[in-house]
């Protein structure tokens, strides 16, 4: 009897309608954009998603943007530095991505699972050359912005992320040269390993 009463009562309760609102420009695919104290291959992936499809979209209207725009060269900085920034997260998220399935040692007792090794290795390379793809966008947005004194504070960080980029302090390339380089010589010696290894 107490069932039906509380059945009868969540039905008299008038439900509230939850609002929504569709994901159309690139400022909000990017507010999506979280980290995870402990990051899975999932998060990773989930991140992806939302950078690549902030630099797929359209950007909002200049007033809802994430820095103060006051003239068409501001717009303009802005656009290149948001491509350029969200081109390093992605970067630094085909990195880390890489990295969980990059085994940096081949041991003898991994020779039972060789073959699932190998596999994984492949996967990080393939992540590897996608941070080096997304390496190269960030330089080429990086080369659109004019080297100015004026700067727009609300992405302070951007702005500094490009001056480092000018300047040759960051480089993702000699990082992923020496990624790549050391997961050859893991896969060369998972490839060497046979019935006599274990």
């Amino acid at each position: 009897m107490k069932k039906i009463i509380i059945i009868f009562i969540l039905a008299a309760i008038p439900s509230t309608s939850v609002f929504s609102y569709k994901i159309l420009y690139a400022e909000q695919f990017y507010k999506l954009y979280h980290r995870h104290f402990y990051q899975y291959p999932e998060d990773y992936l989930e991140n992806i998603y939302y950078l690549e499809e902030a630099l797929r979209s359209d950007f909002a209207n200049p007033l809802n943007a994430l820095a103060i725009i006051k003239n068409k060269s501001d717009w303009e900085r802005y656009r290149n530095l948001f491509r350029m920034h969200v081109s390093l997260k992605l970067t630094d998220l085909y990195l880390g991505l890489g990295s969980k399935y990059d085994k940096r040692s081949a041991y003898f007792f991994n020779a039972p699972w060789q073959r699932e090794n190998i596999e994984s290795l492949k996967i990080a390379r393939e992540s590897y050359e996608y941070a080096r793809v997304y390496w190269e966008e960030a330089l080429k947005w990086n080369e659109k912005i004019k080297h100015s004194w004026v700067c727009l504070e609300e992405v302070q960080n951007w702005e500094d992320e490009s001056f480092r980029i000018r300047e040759k302090e960051l480089d993702y390339n000699s990082i992923i040269d020496r990624h790549i380089t050391r997961l050859d010589k893991v896969m060369d010696e998972f490839l060497k390993m046979d019935s006599s290894t274990y």
